[in-house]
């Protein structure tokens, strides 16, 4: 096992404890929250008609996330969208440790500056537990995806997970990592 440790994760462990620390006065230093996992989804409805949409979505996220993509099945049966239980219809990978720092570390920093007209992220996207998820409309602004070799573009759900109580630590949390939220 390498010292190595993630440059995102290494900045929560020297400066971000303190500052959460100082905000909200915990009496214990596990009260502090901290990133659980990162989740990233993506779904299409073109893959009940055409199952290579949905293999090439994973193979993008495979290439994103540097993990495999998971093909996720439809659940129940839904007659208006001709959709029967078992069907593939998505896509997730998981991130955790390591993984996870360093894509939330290439999402800030190198991902989200890319994005046309981007002026920060919504507040209003926590979901009351301390997750944030937040819409990427599309995959090509990710640095590790050739723009040439896209037949299709799609969007996808990125979630971020914490251990945070209430919405305004986890909004501490992200912020204090660096997450760029829009000013009101």
């Amino acid at each position: 096992m390498s010292d190595y440790a993630p440059r995102l994760a290494a900045k929560y462990k020297s400066e971000v404890v303190a500052k959460l620390n100082e905000d909200f006065q915990y009496a214990n230093p596990m009260m502090v929250p901290r990133m659980q996992k990162i989740v990233l989804n993506v779904s299409m409805k073109d893959a009940i008609q055409n199952v290579k949409l949905l293999e090439t979505a994973a193979n993008e996220l495979a290439t994103i996330t540097g993990q495999k993509a998971v093909i996720r099945r439809a659940r129940r049966s839904i007659a208006n969208f001709k959709l029967r239980e078992g069907m593939p219809i998505g896509t997730s990978v998981t991130l955790r440790r390591a993984h996870m720092w360093e894509f939330m570390d290439r999402l800030i920093s190198l991902t989200m500056p890319r994005m046309r007209d981007f002026r920060g992220v919504s507040r209003k996207a926590f979901d009351g537990r301390g997750n944030y998820s937040l819409g990427l409309r599309e995959q090509i602004v990710f640095p590790e995806i050739d723009y040439d070799k896209v037949d299709r573009i799609h969007g996808m759900n990125i979630t971020f997970v914490t251990t945070a109580k209430t919405d305004a630590e986890a909004l501490a949390l992200l912020k204090h990592l660096g997450m760029p939220f829009k000013t009101n």
